[in-house]
């Protein structure tokens, strides 16, 4: 599937097989973060998971850098991918997230998270990250998601 075909279409996690997103997959069935990235994410050889997006001009706050809104709802995003082995087969919901704003982001660069799982256990998953803008660390964060239920097959 084309990363144009992808956004704004129905469904779960499709791979892109065409474009700048060629090898990554993006979540169709989840609309507003397909209208706030697109954000797209892969796992690479090692085990570890990318959650990445283009900073368009509509990113940008008034100042032409990228509005910590944006950055603060990707992070929301990518801490989901960063855990995804913690939740299984489980659903997500963010209890807690906090970010530190290391540096501005420009219309056009590749900005990437990347992050662990801290600690896992019953219900509750603790992650922490780094989002970067062509590989400059631009926010630093944390957060907590609680589980909530299987996911519906």
């Amino acid at each position: 599937m084309s990363e144009n075909e992808a956004v704004g279409s129905s469904g779960g996690l499709v791979p892109i097989t065409e474009g700048e997103w060629a090898g990554w997959s993006t979540w169709q069935g989840d609309a507003f973060e397909q209208r706030a990235g697109p954000f797209y994410e892969k796992q690479n050889a090692d085990g570890s998971r990318v959650t990445a997006f283009r900073a368009e001009a509509r990113h940008m706050n008034g100042a032409g850098f990228m509005h910590g809104g944006c950055l603060m709802t990707f992070a929301d995003s990518a801490i989901f991918t960063i855990a995804t082995d913690a939740l299984g087969d489980s659903h997500g919901v963010t209890m807690n997230l906090s970010g530190d704003f290391l540096d501005a982001a420009r219309e056009g660069q590749l900005i990437e998270a990347r992050g662990e799982v801290t600690r896992a256990g019953g219900k509750t998953i603790y992650v922490r990250g780094i989002a970067t803008a062509d590989g400059t660390p631009v926010l630093s964060f944390t957060a907590i998601i609680r589980k909530v239920g299987p996911k519906k097959t």
